[in-house]
């Protein structure tokens, strides 16, 4: 995924048609640019759902006995791989979701428009691909600030909550494995050395920060506390060696998406590192 994955219209051209709603003119071209985005929309809100059932199918197969989570991660790489790729790219969506504040304008305007038409009892096709319902939904999803990440949080949750006989630490176990091993690549020259490209080190740094909020959602005490099988302090470190451009939206995304860092029992030397 590229940075196009959602072109904003010119001039702001949906706000401008909600502002002015009896200049036809404007209607129509607002209306005929942003339906291609909306159907664009709708194919990224599908796309969550698959990947919310696509991780709780890898939870499964990550957390089951007999093995430990451990020995998962060693017998079955190629799994874990593909977790972490979901993961990789749920924070770069978000990442650029983040930066295109128009989405929720866009969408906003076509919700009105359709509400309007159904008044007006005319039905118009693209209604078949997001009718209302559907539009309502999409609105949930886009309306937070992560909302692939928000979809991967609660599948996880959902996942430990749903799963009472497996202990929880198979899953937080899991994460913290995953964790700590992105941290020892970030911060070991020998294995960087050997990245063939900075995307190398940025899927590093999605994964490690990715897991850490997942862990952060499902462990009563958080990834945060002393306790924490994460060593927070580290990995707050290792991202900040980074340039600033390629971690802002990661340290923002411990920042606000993680449940526990405001915490009393959050050490404050951790807190100060994320300020």
């Amino acid at each position: 995924m590229h940075t196009g994955f959602y072109r904003c219209l010119n001039l702001g051209l949906c706000v401008q048609a909600i502002q002015n709603p009896s200049d036809m003119q404007l209607q129509e071209q607002a209306w005929n640019s942003v339906c291609p985005l909306v159907i664009r929309l709708k194919k990224f809100y599908n796309f969550s759902l698959r990947l919310e059932r696509a991780l709780q199918s890898l939870l499964e197969s990550l957390t089951c006995p007999p093995y430990t989570p451990t020995q998962h991660l060693e017998k079955e790489q190629a799994l874990a791989k593909q977790f972490a790729e979901i993961l990789h790219f749920t924070l770069r969506f978000d990442e650029l979701k983040m930066r295109i504040p128009a989405i929720q304008n866009d969408f906003s305007y076509y919700r009105r428009t359709i509400s309007r038409n159904r008044i007006n009892n005319l039905n118009l096709d693209i209604e078949n691909e997001v009718n209302n319902e559907m539009a309502n939904r999409m609105s949930l999803f886009y309306a937070e600030a992560t909302p692939m990440l928000k979809t991967l949080s609660t599948a996880t949750t959902n996942f430990v909550t749903e799963n009472k006989t497996l202990p929880l630490e198979n899953t937080t176990d899991v994460l913290s494995t995953m964790a700590s091993v992105c941290k020892v690549m970030l911060e070991t020259p020998d294995y960087t050395s050997r990245f063939n490209s900075e995307d190398t080190l940025l899927f590093c740094m999605r994964v490690m920060v990715g897991v850490i909020i997942l862990y952060d959602h499902v462990h009563p005490n958080g990834a945060f506390n002393k306790s924490s099988k994460i060593d927070m302090k580290g990995c707050i470190k290792v991202l900040k060696e980074q340039p600033a451009d390629n971690v802002e939206g990661l340290l923002n995304a411990l920042k606000f998406t993680t449940k526990h860092l405001n915490d009393e029992s959050t050490p404050k030397n951790i807190r100060t590192m994320l300020q």
